[in-house]
């Protein structure tokens, strides 16, 4: 199975990309997560977006706030799908980090989860590798079916209680 590249801005980026990395782990998807700056160490995102796909990557997640330009630097080096992940900054709360992933120019598109929504983010990332991956695609729909199973009791109790 081909790995996801968890990448995220800055150390403070973590605690909302936990989330992600906890779906992942669930999923048995390997991963490696790594900090690196589109603007502080913008070789190193170049070398890492770049040589991604002949390290045995198959996804790239980005996670950024604000001036949240790192998920398009690395969508700019890599025919890899790349996911961003807005981080709710101080700073209009996640809004500008969601614009600058979403505003992408033709040609280095960026598939976009909401703000601070790490788990779809590996769930996106796990359904693309599933396209090629029979053993992940039964996982997804296991977890598909858990969620549905996990509404009809919260519906039961609910009737239940009224």
């Amino acid at each position: 199975m081909k790995k996801v590249a968890v990448i995220m801005g800055s150390d403070s980026d973590l605690p909302v990309v936990e989330k992600c990395l906890n779906q992942l782990k669930k999923l048995d998807i390997p991963y490696e997560a790594h900090i690196i700056s589109a603007h502080r160490t913008p070789m190193l995102a170049h070398d890492f977006a770049s040589n991604a796909k002949a390290n045995g990557f198959g996804v790239i997640i980005a996670a950024a706030g604000k001036a949240a330009h790192l998920a398009g630097v690395l969508a700019a080096y890599t025919t890899l799908p790349v996911i961003g992940i807005p981080i709710k900054s101080s700073t209009m709360d996640g809004l500008d980090s969601l614009l600058s992933m979403v505003q992408m120019p033709s040609g280095i598109p960026v598939a976009t989860v909401a703000i601070d929504g790490a788990q779809n983010a590996a769930l996106l990332a796990a359904q693309m590798l599933a396209l090629s991956d029979e053993t992940l695609a039964g996982k997804l729909e296991a977890f598909k079916a858990e969620m549905e199973a996990g509404v009809i009791e919260k519906d039961r109790k609910l009737n239940e209680s009224l």
